[in-house]
């Protein structure tokens, strides 16, 4: 399986005003997305990667890409074989699995399986 990038979020303190920020500079609009503060953002651009604007979920503020993966679980147990640490464990919204490690270089990255 390839591993493409397939998702990008912004996890804020402040959602609103970070949606504000970008709607502002980018012209940017929103969706509402799997659960309440989480929206997807509408870039303009047809085929852009799927981009979301959310609370945190545990942590500081945040910019993560999700990569495709077919296990989420599995990715997560080798992410830490290699010396990484799991963020966020495997968790299930509609439609989709994902979870978050940093390297053993403290780079956090997400991953993610429909």
């Amino acid at each position: 399986m390839a591993h493409p990038v397939i998702h990008a979020e912004i996890r804020s303190a402040d959602p609103d005003a970070t949606r504000a920020f970008f709607g502002d500079l980018f012209g940017w609009t929103y969706s509402d997305g799997a659960f309440p503060g989480y929206t997807f953002v509408d870039t303009g651009v047809e085929g852009a990667i799927p981009t979301a604007i959310g609370p945190l979920q545990g942590g500081a503020d945040s910019v993560l890409f999700f990569v495709g993966v077919q296990d989420v679980e599995a990715t997560l147990k080798r992410a830490e074989e290699l010396g990484g640490t799991i963020i966020q464990p495997a968790q299930q919204v509609p439609g989709v699995t994902f979870g978050v490690f940093a390297d053993a270089q403290g780079h956090v990255v997400g991953v993610a399986a429909n």
